[in-house]
């Protein structure tokens, strides 16, 4: 079986001693995640145990790495073309969603942090989600971080199949280097997000 980079690190954690989805283990995982230097993303798209063809109303809540290739990408100051997202709202033509690849790794773990607070137990999954709506974040100021995140996508711009990472794998996805931010470096769309959350 392939060696998937999510599994790997989990994998790691428990030869360690280490329990995921435990209060102490945040870091641990964080920490190695932020080690690795880049990820083959063509290849973790190729885990078929975890692909699926579409998003549903019980996807909100869950976590998804897709290719997205954007109507309006000839406009756009910069998007990222394959997102890492919680799944917010569901449309007809599309889902809104949080890509936490739009805020930097310092932004995102504090972010996560607060999002823990609204994990609930996922009825469909043996794991866990997020019990998540746009008006719940936009409500609260622990999760100011949120704001630069939040994207529409329409599912007919969706170039893959979605790969569910589940619970216990969110503090590795969360800082691995999976963005391909296209049109500007991730500095410079990390430095607007900043901003963005300043005036907040």
């Amino acid at each position: 079986m392939a060696s998937y980079i999510f599994q790997k690190i989990a994998k790691e954690g428990e030869a360690a001693g280490v329990k995921a989805g435990s209060e102490e283990s945040k870091d641990w995982f964080r920490d190695q995640a932020m080690t690795v230097g880049q990820v083959n993303v063509q290849k973790e798209m190729r885990n078929k145990e975890r692909l699926s063809n579409k998003l549903t109303q019980t996807d909100i809540g869950r976590m998804y790495h897709f290719f997205y290739d954007p109507k309006h990408k000839n406009t756009l100051p910069y998007y990222d073309r394959f997102p890492l997202i919680f799944v917010m709202e569901r449309y007809g033509d599309g889902f809104l969603g949080m890509n936490l690849h739009y805020l930097p790794p310092v932004y995102r773990a504090r972010l996560m942090d607060a999002l823990y607070t609204i994990e609930k137990n996922d009825a469909v999954r043996d794991s866990k989600k997020l019990k998540m709506s746009y008006s719940l974040l936009a409500g609260a100021a622990k999760f100011k971080y949120f704001q630069p995140c939040v994207k529409r996508y329409l599912e007919n711009h969706v170039r893959s199949r979605y790969l569910y990472i589940p619970a216990e794998e969110w503090d590795v996805a969360l800082m691995l280097p999976t963005e391909r931010f296209k049109k500007k470096k991730k500095s410079s769309v990390w430095k607007d997000s900043r901003k963005s959350v300043i005036r907040k």
